[in-house]
């Protein structure tokens, strides 16, 4: 049976309000999540703004380079240097905003698919798990086609969601 302070916020036996340890535990939850996230996605993005980059564009697809600067608080001069090595790669893709006025329109970015992303670093995390695995034929100097790493990724099926 719930007591009456376990909904406001008049502090508990153990000091502050029941709803505030609860909200703090679930912000410190989000909070180790996203670190992980941005770990993650930084060891395949190779840094950490491209990481928080890619993330903003998940959350925001069709931002500008000054709406993600600002919603990720990184200077707008490493965005847009980012944003031109995340869409050499393929990992976003850019088009021109429309708009009914005459003047300069900006481009909008949207990252590709979390399943995307993974089938693109899936061949370069074998081919160096297979260089680990025939490294004794690196070191005598000799060649081998072994292939003994092979990933595979599957993707969603046709028409399901990939908001993840």
């Amino acid at each position: 049976m719930a007591t009456d302070n376990e909904n406001d916020d008049t502090p508990g036996i153990h000091g502050g309000s029941v709803r505030g340890r609860i909200e703090g535990g679930a912000e410190g939850a989000v909070e180790q999540l996203d670190d992980g996230l941005v770990e993650l996605l930084t060891w395949v993005l190779d840094t950490e703004t491209r990481a928080r980059i890619y993330i903003y564009l998940r959350q925001h697809p069709d931002s500008t380079s000054d709406e993600i600067a600002e919603g990720t608080g990184l200077y707008p001069s490493t965005v847009r240097e980012a944003l031109a090595e995340l869409t050499d790669d393929g990992t976003v893709t850019r088009r021109k905003r429309k708009s009914a006025g005459a003047g300069n329109n900006p481009y909008e970015y949207v990252a590709i698919s979390p399943s995307d992303l993974v089938a693109d670093v899936v061949g370069d995390v074998q081919d160096e798990l297979n260089t680990v695995f025939n490294l004794d034929d690196v070191l005598a100097d000799r060649t081998s086609d072994a292939q003994p790493v092979q990933i595979s990724v599957e993707r969603p099926a046709e028409g399901a969601a990939d908001d993840d």
